[in-house]
């Protein structure tokens, strides 16, 4: 892309097409597999095929015999030398206030396996198929224990403990609000509410899997950890926390990431495993896991059992809400797992409308199943998901129509800054100007023309909603930026968060096009390298609203830096010099500096500022989601024919790189919703979804028509300075109740209102079918 002469056509609110494409469609993007060191090893993992087992003996000989095989690494070797666990979840406590019960979860098992894919020994040899062929003469000896994958099965009486500590398989306990007074409202009302609500477990899948490339320098021994990550700093320090190395004797570096979704926030076992092995041989290491692996050890999402209960007034008004909730976060409790489930959710569970009263209980449940953590949205959805469907079904079962039923319990604009019954406070929202907008958008006023036409050709057609919102920041609100103007005529930033595919260079290149007045190829953007600075990356809907906040003010800093500089040469004074397109000017006289000239001027030959901001607080983005679908009543058979979202995202930047965002996170959503789950055995602890074979993943045909999304910029976040706000789980967070609502709305329209209590996702053509042959 050629950048012009004026600088408006690439700044905020401008659709510039994203830089990144051009090298990525080419074929030319560098990714940690695309690199390749001389002297390069290859390391392989030998994995558990038991979900629980003892460890009696790992016999290596044979594999450290064959040719090519540098090392073998087992749990024991690696536990005498020093190498620490990773961390657990010890913030959370139990009912009884004990800490969080979870095993430590070593790089390498030691004495015991918990679930199957959890790494027993890791071969490291000269080519990759060497090592592969020797991990498998790895003879592991185990003994079979009791195990349970699913969570109920997991509390009830009896069942096999994961871990010893953790007695009735809690990890950890969370209560929220006043089981007094959700109680008294509960009694005092005039309808009660009750939904049982499943939301799957799914896996993230990424385009491009865990990859790992650790280099090191032959005098220093320091590591050069190249990798596919979200989190370049944590990701560091959580390797030097567990091989015992100093901050400074580790890079990370992170090239293009071929989707993060979440799973890639955080190190694994497996990138200490492969810093370690390159850290004792004093070669580089890589490791990329192969879409098998994936399936069975990344962090999963979702997977939480909640019974919902909403206790409401004769007119509608939902007096306190109730809700009873297993988490199962698998076999180890890690911090991020358990905090999105016991605390982040909660934090939105309430969402858009005026609850002050609830009755809370989150619980923590070991199983022996791949450990859960971030994933799209990250507790978020599940919550969002459990009020929308109680919110349709008290509409359905009070007899208020539930475009009603939500005008009456939204919190009202001069309720703002609204504070939520978990302390959260909301800065601003408009949402029934929202829901508004969508619905005319979505021509819910046509619906019953189009359900008629579909009804003369034998389909059920059903209409859903979501009014939602969702919290975003990681609650990390201060963000580190270096700004340099250099002679050669390039704007250099450097920024601590990072991209995975969502445009973010093109996004922060836009804002200092904003903020310099210059074109944006004058502009470079520069991302994930730990040499250059630290920074907590990118989660939780962050990168733009604390990263290009950070941009902001580091660009005005500069700015104001180079006015003190420009005053000096010009022999003027500094309020005296008007700034504009990469230029300083005395107004009215002929006395003008350019930017870049100044630079040049300098000792350094660059303008230079190190850069931290803090923003005031997350951001609350919303929206109103609005799905149709058809039912082919002979197969069960779902197809979407028509979305509609009008999205509260505060001031946009790039509205293409947005909509690409909201647009694709819906269609995710919708996956959800209609056919993703992971699955364990529950007799024998097996996944049986663990290949592209078996899980179900969103293709582009689960869209039945095109997408019709817009923006309400009418709201800007109070915040922050460039008034954004998160974007890239929320259409995540509204698709899934919209089609799971529309499917029950479908049923209920044709006779079958008794079922919608009983849909479960994902609401495949087969589940549907079984379930209209209960009758109504």
């Amino acid at each position: 892309m050629t950048a012009e002469t004026n600088p408006t056509r690439f700044g905020s609110g401008q659709a510039v097409r994203r830089l990144e494409d051009e090298s990525l469609l080419a074929g030319a993007g560098r990714y940690t597999d695309d690199v390749t060191l001389p002297g390069q090893t290859h390391l392989v993992f030998v994995r558990s095929p038991y979900p629980h087992a003892r460890v009696t003996s790992v016999d290596t000989a044979a594999a450290a015999a064959m040719p090519g095989v540098l090392r073998v690494l087992t749990g024991a070797e690696l536990a005498q030398a020093g190498v620490q666990p990773l961390p657990g979840a010890a913030a959370f406590k139990r009912a009884d206030g004990s800490d969080c019960a979870s095993p430590p979860r070593h790089v390498l098992a030691t004495d015991t396996v918990r679930f199957v894919g959890e790494a027993v020994a890791a071969v490291i040899a000269d080519t990759w198929r060497e090592a592969r062929d020797a991990a498998e003469a790895v003879m592991v000896d185990y003994e079979e224990l009791p195990m349970v994958v699913e969570t109920q099965a997991a509390v009830a009486d009896g069942a096999p403990q994961v871990w010893p500590a953790a007695t009735g398989n809690i990890a950890a306990e969370m209560r929220h609000g006043s089981t007094e007074a959700a109680s008294e409202a509960f009694a005092r009302a005039e309808h009660v509410v009750s939904l049982d609500v499943v939301n799957q477990r799914v896996v993230a899948l990424t385009i491009e899997p865990r990859s790992v490339l650790v280099d090191v320098d032959a005098a220093s021994g320091r590591l050069s950890v190249r990798m596919s990550t979200q989190m370049p700093s944590g990701v560091r320090n959580s390797i030097c926390d567990a091989i015992g190395l100093e901050h400074k004797q580790v890079r990370v570096v992170v090239g293009d990431v071929g989707g993060g979704f979440g799973m890639k926030t955080g190190a694994y076992p497996e990138d200490i495993v492969v810093a370690y092995a390159a850290h004792v041989l004093r070669r580089p290491v890589k490791w990329v896991a192969e879409r098998s692996e994936e399936f069975l050890s990344t962090s999963h999402g979702r997977d939480i059992e909640a019974l919902a209960e909403l206790a409401l007034d004769a007119d509608g008004k939902i007096l306190a809400l109730r809700i009873r909730t297993l988490a199962n976060v698998g076999a180890y409790a890690t911090g991020t797992g358990v905090a999105i489930q016991l605390l982040i959710g909660p934090w939105v569970q309430t969402s858009v409308y005026d609850i002050q009263t609830i009755d809370f209980d989150f619980l923590a449940v070991l199983t022996n199943t791949a450990p859960t953590g971030a994933y799209r949205g990250a507790g978020r959805p599940e919550a969002i998901y459990t009020i929308e469907r109680l919110m349709d079904e008290a509409a359905r079962q009070i007899g208020i129509d539930r475009i009603e039923l939500r005008r009456r319990n939204f919190i009202q604009p001069e309720q703002m800054p609204y504070t939520n019954p978990m302390k959260q406070t909301y800065d601003t929202g408009r949402f029934e100007q929202v829901m508004d907008r969508a619905l005319t958008l979505a021509d819910w006023q046509g619906f019953d023309a189009r359900a008629e036409e579909s009804r003369s050709k034998g389909r059920l057609r059903g209409l859903g909603i979501a009014t939602f919102l969702e919290w975003t920041g990681g609650n990390v609100f201060e963000e580190r930026v270096t700004v340099a103007v250099q002679a050669d005529g390039v704007i250099e930033v450097f920024s601590a968060v990072n991209a995975m595919g969502q445009g973010i260079a093109t996004t922060l290149a836009q804002l200092v096009v904003d903020a310099f007045g210059v074109p944006m190829d004058k502009v470079r953007i520069v991302l994930g390298d730990t040499d250059r600075g630290d920074g907590f990356g990118s989660a939780g809907s962050r990168s733009i609203f604390t990263g290009g906040s950070a941009v902001r003010v580091g660009a005005e800093r500069t700015i104001d830096k180079a006015r003190t500089l420009a005053a000096k040469e010009l022999e003027v004074a500094a309020e005296d010099l008007q700034y504009a397109e990469g230029a300083f000017q005395v107004p009215g006289t002929d006395l003008r500096l350019d930017l870049f000239a100044l630079a040049g001027r300098q000792p350094e030959r660059e303008i230079f500022v190190d850069s931290t901001s803090t923003v005031a607080g997350p951001t609350w983005p919303n929206g109103c989601h609005i799905c149709e679908i058809e039912i082919d009543a002979p197969t069960g058979e779902i197809g979407v024919v028509a979305y509609a979202s009008v999205n509260d995202v505060g001031r946009v930047i790039n509205p293409l790189i947005v909509r690409g965002q909201l647009e694709g996170g819906a269609v995710q959503g919708i996956g959800q919703a209609l056919c993703e789950r992971v699955v364990y055995d529950a007799e024998t602890g097996q996944p049986l979804t663990g290949s592209l074979m078996d899980y179900a993943a969103p293709r582009a045909e689960i869209m039945g028509a095109m997408m019709k999304t817009e923006m309400d910029e009418s709201t800007p976040c109070k915040n922050n300075p460039l008034g954004v706000k998160g974007v890239g789980e929320l259409g995540t967070i509204g698709a899934t109740p919209a089609v799971v609502n529309a499917v029950a709305d479908a049923l209920a329209r044709a006779g079958m209102e008794a079922l919608t209590e009983r849909l479960d996702m994902p609401l495949t053509s087969a589940r549907i079918w079984q379930l209209m042959q209960t009758g109504p």
